[in-house]
């Protein structure tokens, strides 16, 4: 019989067996019946901060044993956790918010669960990714969940350059101080798309702010300070009708012929107006500049 077999998904946790249980990414009653008994009956709970889920037990009335599980320690406790298991204990795993492994901590210890053949049983719920999207009115029938897209900017640079052509619908998580300089870095390697911005979902202050990039991050440059985690959805490449550089280049020198035209703003217009990345038009326009001083 497979490990994961249906006999598994009863609601009394069995022996040896890790459940990896979402919770809510914000408002504490957005959680299962299931995780809920789950949660109540294992022998422990592997938490990303013990804190937070501390919290949630508490409003719950849970009573299980916690301990700590995080990106800092899972290389020693994961061992231990899986010599738990091995011994007859059952064990959920459960983050600050919403599916564990999903950009969030527990993908060592599931993968190590796994190569020992121990039994692994999802608890679903919240994923904040999927939650925005139901809302998003942007395509749902194919997507591409990027998650938290690298710190170094180089890096991160060239993965969005990577993803300029992807037509399905883009989600990144972004924290809220990273998120006006991530969307102008969107805007520069993508073009002004559009975009849908979902901030503090199922939380008292609950936001979704849509429209082109640029018009979402002249919002919230007027805002004193940004808070709460974020979450980005932006529309993938569509397939518009091909601009031929020429087309490109006569706009461009059109442009900058007007007086007091600058290059910055001309090459956002153009950018903007043809879905195109503004560093592409902006170096063609240096290009054009230097052509014309050789003159």
């Amino acid at each position: 019989m497979p490990l994961n077999s249906p006999m598994d998904n009863n609601l009394t946790p069995n022996k040896g067996t890790l459940y990896v249980v979402a919770t809510p990414i914000g408002n504490m009653d957005d959680i299962t019946l299931r995780a809920l008994t789950i949660l109540g009956q294992v022998d422990l709970i592997a938490a990303e901060d013990t804190r937070h889920t501390g919290k949630l037990m508490k409003y719950h009335n849970i009573k299980s044993r916690l301990i700590s599980y995080h990106e800092h320690n899972e290389k020693e406790r994961t061992p231990l956790l899986i010599e738990r298991i091995e011994s007859g204990s059952s064990i959920a795993l459960v983050s600050n918010a919403g599916t564990p492994t999903v950009s969030d901590p527990g993908y060592m210890l599931l993968q190590s669960a796994v190569e020992k053949g121990i039994r692994v049983i999802p608890i679903p719920g919240v994923s904040a990714g999927i939650t925005a999207l139901s809302i998003s009115g942007l395509p749902t029938d194919s997507f591409i969940f990027i998650g938290f897209p690298a710190k170094k900017k180089a890096k991160r640079l060239k993965q969005l350059r990577e993803f300029a052509d992807e037509k399905r619908t883009l989600i990144f998580y972004v924290s809220p101080g990273r998120i006006l300089a991530f969307m102008e870095e969107l805007a520069d390697a993508m073009g002004d798309r559009y975009g849908v911005l979902c901030r503090e979902m199922t939380k008292l202050h609950e936001e979704f702010l849509r429209g082109h990039l640029s018009e979402l991050i002249e919002s919230l440059s007027h805002r004193p300070t940004i808070k709460g985690e974020c979450t980005l959805l932006v529309k993938g490449c569509e397939e518009n009708v091909i601009v031929s550089k020429d087309v490109i280049r006569a706009e461009l020198i059109e442009a900058l012929g007007k007086k007091g035209s600058r290059i910055s703003e001309v090459s956002k217009v153009i950018a903007k107006k043809y879905g195109l990345s503004k560093n592409e038009i902006y170096e063609n326009a240096l290009k054009l500049k230097a052509e014309k001083a050789k003159d």
